[in-house]
């Protein structure tokens, strides 16, 4: 067992593909596959199911995949500690993003620091809230930022910047023109709603439950499992449904939808950046952490 073999059994965990773990990497499948048996014959116990077209970790996969999570991420911290050390910025970093700030927020942000930095790799991994702090929880990601405050006490978090969540509705719809409409409204038309451990819908809960009401209110016909998927839903004429304005920017530019407010609802809430409240910040996230904060500082609102 080497950590380049755990890195490529990440990737495949990650991916839940022997083929775009290979690709990731720049290995073959058969490559992959080998060093993937190579750790199995180790363990003496199989880490990867293949079922049907899908890469799924075993029980003894999953405990794999979470040491071998905090392994990686003390690897990059000692890369950047003796790279600091020499006077350089080297070194790799992951951050973690749940679907807004990781698809919309965090991109530009990592492109700039890596133009800046060109020795450094800096990894963004996006998924939902819940996902992006088990994560930060268990050691696999140095940083994440998520649209809701964490509630586990070994967690530190501080509000980055504002986001302004909007209903929305089809470019068509009759609402379209509207600047805002009531609840009482709302709660008749069809609606399309996030997943569970969705920050979206951790606020939408939220402001629900701040003017007296409940998921039960609305009428609820879809629950989905991304922004892109809601999106699309919306656009389909599926439902309407309760999005930050960054995820459909070109969209309302476009006209292909339209975003008001719900009269009585506080659609806004807070992107955090979150980390261990017991580990030490790597030199390298610490510079990464300065850049964010300075580039959404100089960043314009969308809709705040």
């Amino acid at each position: 067992m080497d950590l380049w073999q755990l890195q490529i059994f990440c990737r495949v965990v990650e991916t839940r593909s022997f083929s775009k773990a290979a690709e990731g990497v720049r290995l073959s499948q058969p490559t992959v596959s080998s060093h993937i048996k190579d750790l199995e014959d180790h363990f003496g116990c199989a880490l990867i199911d293949r079922l049907s077209r899908q890469a799924v970790p075993t029980q003894a996969g999953e405990l794999l995949y979470r040491h071998a999570l905090r392994l990686l991420a003390l690897r990059d911290e000692i890369e950047a500690v003796m790279a600091r050390y020499q006077g350089k910025t080297l070194g790799r970093l992951t951050v973690g993003g749940s679907t807004i700030p990781g698809g919309y927020l965090l991109p530009p942000i990592v492109g700039r620091f890596q133009k800046r930095h060109p020795g450094v790799t800096l990894a963004l991994v996006v998924a939902d809230t819940g996902e992006i702090l088990r994560r930060v929880l268990e050691g696999g990601l140095e940083l994440g930022v998520v649209g809701a405050a964490p509630r586990e006490r070994q967690l530190v978090h501080e509000v980055l910047v504002t986001d302004t969540l909007r209903l929305v509705v089809p470019g068509d719809h009759p609402w379209a023109s509207r600047r805002e409409v009531p609840f009482a409204l709302l709660r008749n038309e069809p609606f399309i709603l996030r997943e569970e451990g969705s920050g979206t819908r951790q606020a939408i809960e939220e402001a629900l439950r701040r003017a007296g009401f409940g998921v039960g209110d609305l009428r609820v016909v879809a629950e989905m499992g991304s922004t892109e998927a809601v999106r699309q839903g919306i656009r389909e004429g599926i439902g309407v449904s309760i999005l930050s304005t960054l995820a459909v920017r070109e969209d309302l530019a476009a006209g292909r939808l339209a975003a008001l407010r719900v009269e009585g609802l506080a659609l806004t809430r807070h992107f955090h950046l979150v980390r261990h409240r017991q580990r030490t910040p790597a030199p390298l996230a610490l510079e990464f952490t300065a850049f964010l904060k300075e580039s959404l500082k100089l960043r314009r609102p969308e809709a705040a």
